[in-house]
């Protein structure tokens, strides 16, 4: 199985899938060059009216950063060469110029949160869980979500979620403004494909994206991309602590057992 899926589809609905059920559809470097690849391609592709992100099965959206792989990476520089490379590309989906819809099969921890957040709108199955749980790592969100998070939800509601590194039901996210709609049809995919295709119906990809750049401009203004990288270099700091390597190790061992 290829690590991600990319569907255009004929009413200019793009669907990127993130395809490593084994490791909970985990972010490794081929799949942030895959991301990195689709948004490019969204971007110039005049026809396409909406990016939705997702995952396969029905058990994560995406648990953030493969561990098994980015555990080698021991110093601040080493960690920020990759913390950085995804940051850069969550910006790019930020401000890309099309609406952006994460729709969460399962759960998103982690980076997999990071990533929902950085899109428009984050549409889930119902019963799916989300949380910034990097805490329980000795680390701080790590891809600019934090800086993301903090612009979509008030004060309170983004302390909340960070400050205390749980989890929590996409019910309570749709309470708090996290998430926008909860899918109860068990063809959760296609149910979110319809939601998103009655999201754009009625407006041109021109439309749309005259519409994104308002966003998109407010953005630019509060120097955002500067932001996620003062957050980016914070955690690679805490990423070559002892804490950090030790929590992982711990986590990695558990998986194993």
């Amino acid at each position: 199985m290829e690590k991600t899926r990319t569907e255009m589809r004929p009413d200019g609905i793009v669907v990127f899938t993130i395809q490593r059920p084994a490791v909970r559809n985990a972010i490794d470097f081929d799949v942030m060059e895959n991301l990195k690849k689709v948004i490019q391609e969204v971007k110039e592709n005049a026809a396409c009216k909406a990016l939705v992100i997702t995952g396969n099965g029905e058990e994560a959206f995406c648990s953030g950063g493969d561990l098994s792989v980015f555990h080698g990476l021991h110093t601040k520089e080493e960690a920020y060469s990759m913390l950085s490379k995804m940051g850069h590309i969550l910006y790019e989906l930020l401000t890309l110029n099309r609406p952006t819809i994460a729709l969460l099969n399962g759960a998103a921890v982690g980076g997999g949160c990071e990533l929902a957040t950085a899109c428009d709108f984050r549409i889930a199955r119902s019963g799916a869980k989300f949380g910034f749980v990097q805490g329980k790592l000795g680390i701080t969100t790590g891809w600019g979500g934090g800086t993301m998070l903090l612009q979509k939800l008030t004060y309170d509601k983004a302390c909340q979620l960070l400050y205390s590194a749980g989890t929590y039901t996409v019910e309570y996210g749709e309470q708090i403004g996290f998430i926008h709609n909860l899918i109860e049809d068990p063809n959760w995919k296609d149910a979110g494909i319809r939601w998103t295709g009655e999201l754009v119906l009625n407006s041109s990809p021109a439309v749309l994206s005259s519409y994104k750049e308002i966003a998109v401009r407010k953005w630019i203004d509060l120097h955002m991309k500067d932001r996620m990288l003062i957050e980016i270099e914070q955690c690679s700091r805490l990423w070559e602590s002892d804490e950090h390597h030790k929590a992982v190790e711990t986590f990695l061992q558990k998986k194993h057992k």
